[in-house]
C-alpha cells in the first residue's frame, strides 16, 4: 500500500500546519526501542478505544513497543479491534506502568479520568504526551500536547499523526480509527461533523473498512438487556417545555439486573435529546453510595460543557459529563435548577 507520505503530494486532507507542528513535536520524544503504555479515559468508547489501538500499531511501525493500560475494563463491544493478539494489552492497574519509557494518554484533557491510574501518572518522573479533542480540563495531564478541539474525535488527530510521521493507514488501523470517528461522530450525525471528517473517513473506506460490518458491529449486535434498560429509562422521561430540557433516569443497580455494562448506556441521552423544542438532555445514573452520574447532551447555543463544569465535570461544548455526590432526588433539583438558569 502506498505510504502516507507519498500520498500526501496530492492529498486533500492536508494535516493543519499548527496541528502538524505539534504532531512533529510529540513524536520527538518518541525512539525506536522505548517501551511505550497507551491510556485513555474511565469507561472508554470508541474514540478512546480506537484511538488507542491506531496508535498502538502505528507505533510499531516506528520500531516503538506500546502496549495499552486503561484504568476500566476494555469495553467488550470494541473486543474487535484488539486481534489475535496483535495489539499488547496489559491488566488495568498502575502497576502496569512500571517499566516504560514514556506514557501517551488519548482523548483526556483532565488527569483525573485516568481514575485509579491517575496518581501513578502524576508520579511519573518524564509527564505524559498527550493527544486529545476535549476543552482544557482542570489539571492537565501532560506539557506537550497534539490537542485541537476542532478535530471531530481524538482519531482525527491520530490519522494526522500518521499522515505527519509518513506512516501506512493499513486496514486494521483504518478499522480503529473508522471506530473512533463514527461513534464519537454519533454516525455521522453530530454537529462535530465536518466536511475533513467525511474525507478522512473515505480514505478509511479506500484503506479495507467494511462500513456494512461496522454498523453491524457497533450498531446491531447490542444484548437484548440493553433495550430492557432503554424501556426502563424512557419510562422515567420527563420533559421541561418552558426551558427546553428532557431527562431520564437509570435507577442504582439496573445494569447489573439487565445484565448490562456501562457501554449500554451510550446512546440513551439521544432519546431526550430528539424531542422537538429540547435543547438540553440530560441522563441521570444513579451509581448508588450517594453518588450520581450525569451526562448531558444539548443542540447548538447550548454550552454543556459550562454546565457541567459548575459540578466538576467537562467535556465538549455539546456532550459533556459529571460526577456528583448526593442522592438521585437531590441531584436531580441541583443541576435541573442550574440548567434552568443557564437557559434564561
Amino acid at each position: 500500500m502506498e505510504s502516507m507520505t507519498n500520498l500526501a503530494a496530492h492529498d486533500p486532507i492536508l494535516v493543519p500546519e499548527h496541528r502538524r507542528a505539534d504532531i512533529v513535536k510529540l513524536a520527538a520524544q518518541l525512539a525506536p526501542g522505548q517501551r511505550v503504555a497507551l491510556s485513555t479515559h474511565l469507561n472508554s468508547d470508541g474514540d478512546g478505544c480506537g484511538s488507542e489501538v491506531a496508535l498502538a500499531l502505528l507505533l510499531g511501525q516506528m520500531g516503538i513497543a506500546a502496549h495499552i493500560v486503561n484504568p476500566t475494563p476494555w469495553p467488550a463491544m470494541f473486543t474487535y479491534l484488539l486481534g489475535d493478539g496483535v495489539v499488547d494489552r496489559s491488566p488495568d492497574g498502575a502497576a502496569a506502568l512500571k517499566g516504560i519509557d514514556r506514557l501517551i494518554v488519548l482523548d483526556i484533557s483532565d488527569v483525573k479520568r485516568l481514575g485509579s491510574l491517575a496518581d501513578a501518572v502524576r508520579a511519573l518522573v518524564v509527564p505524559p504526551l498527550v493527544i486529545d479533542h476535549h476543552l482544557p480540563g482542570e489539571e492537565p495531564p501532560g506539557t506537550i500536547h497534539v490537542s485541537d478541539t476542532a478535530a471531530c474525535a481524538t482519531g482525527e488527530l491520530v490519522f494526522d499523526f500518521a499522515a505527519t510521521m509518513g506512516l501506512q493507514i493499513t486496514p486494521a488501523i483504518a478499522t480503529a480509527l473508522y471506530t473512533a470517528i463514527l461513534t464519537d461522530t454519533g454516525g455521522f450525525r453530530f454537529s462535530n461533523t465536518s466536511p475533513r471528517c467525511h474525507a478522512i473517513a473515505s480514505r478509511l473506506l479506500a484503506a479495507g473498512v467494511d462500513p456494512e460490518a461496522m454498523y453491524k458491529r457497533i450498531y446491531a449486535s447490542v444484548p437484548r438487556g440493553r433495550l430492557h434498560l432503554l424501556r426502563d429509562a424512557l419510562a422515567t422521561l420527563e420533559v421541561d417545555e418552558a426551558h427546553g430540557m428532557a431527562w431520564v433516569s437509570i435507577a442504582a443497580g439496573a445494569l447489573e439486573a439487565h445484565g448490562v455494562s456501562s457501554e449500554d448506556l451510550d446512546g440513551i441521552a439521544e432519546y431526550p435529546r430528539s424531542i422537538a423544542g429540547v435543547k438540553l438532555a440530560l441522563l441521570f445514573r444513579d451509581l448508588g453510595h450517594g453518588k450520581v452520574k450525569i451526562s448531558f447532551r444539548s443542540v447548538r447555543g447550548v454550552d454543556c460543557n459550562a454546565l457541567a463544569k459548575q459540578f466538576g465535570g467537562g467535556g465538549h461544548a455539546r456532550a459533556s459529563g459529571a460526577l456528583v455526590s448526593g442522592s438521585l432526588t437531590d441531584v436531580h433539583a441541583k443541576v435541573l435548577a442550574a440548567a434552568r438558569l443557564m437557559s434564561h
